[in-house]
């Protein structure tokens, strides 16, 4: 009955080593996902800017 108090002390770090080999893929996952998103927000900005300059030239025309 004592080597199965050796298995759950051996486990422990075997179970740490699997659980942090997956947290290291998810970064890679989230490196992508994240230039992703600042391109799309890029591309969002200047949209955003070209919408205010059509704004305000056709507000100015509509007044005169």
């Amino acid at each position: 009955m004592q080597w199965l108090s050796y298995l759950l002390v051996l486990l422990c770090p075997l179970m740490m080593i699997f659980c942090m080999k997956g947290h290291g893929n998810h970064k890679k996952h989230d490196n992508h996902f994240n230039s992703d998103i600042s391109s799309k927000l890029t591309n969002l900005e200047k949209e955003n800017e070209e919408l205010k300059r059509e704004i305000d030239l056709l507000s100015s025309t509509s007044v005169a």
